[in-house]
């Protein structure tokens, strides 16, 4: 272990870079290459900045880009002292990160890594980011008599008193009331989850039920968020039965809760109350995220060859932007490795579980740009109030993750990658094979997705036995899911049936882009093999009387 992982460097970002340096270092004759260019690229800089300062328009050398909306104050190009100062930044910024990811003698991770933390650097390093270099903060605080700073300041303290940044109108929002608001009712409780189940709003609906695991990584009514944006609401009033897993919320003494757990008495009790409910039928099992990667491990568990006596309880399933391959996990792999997954244990046994605000910095450092300095502009700088949004209303709704089940999944899953494997993982008693699933999957991947990277979750099709309908949406994790039926549509998606061995890009490319919303694509495959319709079930004459309306309590647990 490196002097700076010792002491203060937690996730291994100084030894990172300090990596990255000292490999140029080593290389002298590389070393002075790069700073002639570097010199040369300084003096072209130099030589415009000159140009302007005297008067004569010149075009950027090192213009920003247009979807970078820190410069894009006019101020930024007409103020030569300005544009000297963006133009530098960029310079540097764009120079070092290219002399990071070609540091001779690193490995690909060790790149990785350090261009992730140099990035991180720069970002923070932004101009904008500092009240006297951001000319929309000056000009914000002369014309408001100095009220937009005073404004920032109030900003500022509510979000260091409550530890997160505020990234939506909270006082637009209602758990229960404008949010998660479908109508249902919660019939099965334990100390882990809530089962919901909705009310049905067509004369009849399909024989089989739709069981949503939704992930506990955040609350679960990210399925069910204003009427316009609820993916639960769109499926009940397309005529099926929906039911929906509410995590609670973890404390310490749910610290030694176990996957097994959240395989036994979450996802697979779900599955068993909903057929109870419905007279037995079997149920379609859909998961997003990590509650997918929970549902395809129950779908290998079912699928063992000692499975309990009886056909498989789940006649089809679909996993929602989920990865199972965790060999290129994406952007978060800065933050899977022996040192860090050891520290974040520590962190975790002091306290029983992972703290939600912990995971939800570290989710916003792959987009650090967007997802904090954005907010650290308006909120501090120009004294905005944060504009109202479910997504981001739900983002800022932070949970636990228990230290048992979290440290099991980032070691064995993430680090290891060990589902993929012939039985290497074993969970509830039972050695997991996802090459034994024969039951039908719809899979939905996102272009833009920095969690689940879509190549990644395509792979599922030569990981399972049964045939694979697999969509492609637009946007990234969330909106790619969020996505209902607009007209004119906002987005688009692509989808087909991969034969197994078919590549990701071929299939991109094969794959005609529709206009529209994967939703519909989605409720049409669904409806062809759920089954006839007939009355709704009713959870009492089951046995399962109402506990609770929905959304319930658990969601509500702070």
């Amino acid at each position: 272990m490196s002097d700076f992982q010792r002491f203060g460097d937690p996730f291994g970002a100084a030894a990172s870079l300090a990596r990255a340096y000292q490999a140029w270092w080593s290389h002298p004759v590389a070393l002075g290459e790069q700073w002639q260019e570097i010199g040369q690229q300084a003096g072209a800089l130099f030589a415009e900045n000159w140009c302007r300062y005297w008067g004569r328009g010149v075009d950027d050398t090192w213009p920003a880009l247009r979807q970078d909306e820190r410069f894009q104050d006019p101020a930024w190009t007409e103020n030569p002292w300005l544009d000297a100062l963006k133009e530098g930044y960029l310079l540097f910024t764009r120079t070092l990160q290219d002399v990071t990811y070609r540091a001779p003698g690193l490995s690909d991770e060790e790149r990785r890594q350090a261009a992730f933390w140099q990035r991180q650097l720069l970002n923070a390093l932004a101009p904008t980011n500092y009240f006297f270099l951001n000319p929309t903060a000056v000009r914000r605080a002369l014309e408001s008599g100095g009220y937009s700073v005073w404004k920032g300041m109030q900003n500022l303290a509510r979000d260091l008193d409550r530890g997160l940044i505020t990234m939506s109108d909270e006082s637009a929002f209602r758990v229960g009331d404008n949010l998660a608001n479908t109508p249902g009712e919660v019939v099965f409780r334990n100390h882990l989850m809530e089962l919901i189940h909705y009310q049905p709003t067509t004369p009849s609906v399909h024989v089989i039920p739709i069981v949503l695991v939704a992930p506990w990584i955040n609350k679960y009514y990210i399925l069910d968020l204003t009427p316009e944006n609820s993916l639960i609401r769109y499926l009940v009033e397309q005529g099926f039965t929906v039911f929906v897993t509410s995590w609670r919320n973890p404390g310490a003494d749910l610290g030694h809760t176990t996957m097994d757990d959240y395989l036994e008495q979450g996802a697979l009790k779900a599955v068993e109350v909903a057929r109870e409910i419905c007279a037995g039928s079997p149920v379609h099992l859909a998961g997003y995220c990590l509650g997918g990667t929970l549902v395809a491990a129950l779908m290998a568990w079912l699928n063992a060859p000692r499975r309990r006596n009886g056909s498989c309880p789940v006649a089809h399933w679909t996993l929602l932007t989920t990865l199972v391959e965790f060999s290129a996990p994406g952007d978060i792999e800065v933050y899977i490795d022996e040192h860090t997954i050891d520290f974040l244990d520590r962190r975790m046994a002091r306290h029983g579980y992972l703290d939600g605000t912990d995971m939800a910095y570290a989710f916003r450092t792959l987009r650090s740009n967007s997802l904090i300095w954005r907010y650290v502009v308006h909120n501090y700088l120009y004294g905005e109030s944060p504009e109202a949004s479910d997504i981001l209303y739900w983002n800022m709704d932070t949970t636990r993750l228990p230290h048992d089940m979290h440290r099991y999944y980032l070691r064995e899953f993430y680090l290891r990658n060990r589902l993929v494997g012939r039985g290497t993982v074993r969970l509830a008693g039972r050695r997991l094979d996802l090459r034994r699933i024969e039951q039908p999957l719809y899979a939905v991947g996102t272009e833009q997705d920095h969690i689940a990277p879509w190549p990644q979750t395509f792979r599922i099709r030569d990981l399972v036995r049964g045939p694979v309908r697999y969509v492609l949406s637009t946007s990234g994790h969330i909106l790619g899911i969020v996505n209902p039926p607009l007209d004119p549509p906002r987005r688009g998606y692509r989808a087909g049936d991969p034969e197994p061995g078919t590549g990701s890009d071929d299939w991109q490319a094969a794959a005609e882009k529709t206009a529209g919303s994967w939703w519909q694509d989605w409720s049409s495959w669904l409806h062809q093999r759920c089954g006839e319709q007939g009355a709704a079930p009713q959870a009492d004459s089951a046995g399962y009387a109402a506990l609770a309306p929905a959304p319930g309590p658990y969601v509500l647990e702070r």
